[in-house]
């Protein structure tokens, strides 16, 4: 399935514009590792499974993406 303008999805209260993920430019989110991949897109960054590519996106902003990053990288979205 191609690249679209699936809907995406963000937590309560934010307010995110209608991207256009057609043309995104997805990539592996971990050093080619896993089914995550992530695009930047007009300032925002969107995470799709790479096994599901026509599933909605999740779409962050800015400060949004790095409080998750940073979280990530402390352990706190490890279920092992």
């Amino acid at each position: 399935m191609a690249d679209s303008t699936m809907p995406q999805q963000a937590g309560p209260g934010h307010d995110l514009p209608d991207l256009d993920l057609t043309g995104a430019d997805w990539r592996p989110g971990s050093q080619g590792v896993g089914d995550v991949q992530i695009a930047f897109v007009e300032g925002f960054v969107a995470m799709r499974n790479g096994r599901r590519p026509g599933a909605p996106s999740v779409v962050f902003g800015p400060a949004e993406w790095r409080a998750f990053v940073a979280n990530a990288r402390e352990g706190e979205f490890d279920l092992t």
